[in-house]
């Protein structure tokens, strides 16, 4: 079942979408996607993408269509910088790269259409030095 939410803080309404999978609950909100675990002691199992997360892949965080793809194979982001647009359920997601790198797979073109958990883009972390 998914659900969707609404809040106004200040002048800005921030919109997310929740979805219990399986044994999990996926939420997305502002560009950033946690996963966890549906049973009630509340423990969060892992984060999938947004501004904290440590992986170099950009996965599904719901079913949609990939509407936008900001960069391609061999592209350069930054942590934070915009990679694609998603649209699920009539909004759209903006996802962003958690990590420095260059792209090193984009598994989907635009309009295709992604299952939840799919991996869209994977980057190769910059090297430090």
């Amino acid at each position: 079942m998914i659900q969707k939410f609404e809040k106004k803080i200040g002048n800005h309404v921030h919109k997310a979408i929740a979805e219990k999978v399986g044994d999990k609950i996926w939420i997305h909100v502002n560009g950033e996607t946690l996963v966890f675990d549906a049973e009630t002691t509340g423990r969060r199992r892992g984060k999938v993408a947004g501004k904290d997360a440590k992986s170099n892949t950009i996965l599904a965080p719901m079913p949609g269509k990939i509407t936008k793809l900001f960069k391609k194979l061999g592209d350069v982001v930054t942590v934070g910088e915009s990679v694609l647009v998603m649209e699920a359920m009539k909004m759209e997601y903006t996802l962003k790269s958690n990590m420095a790198g260059t792209i090193k797979k984009v598994a989907f073109k635009e309009l295709d259409q992604v299952a939840l958990g799919a991996l869209i883009v994977e980057i190769e972390p910059t090297k430090e030095t």
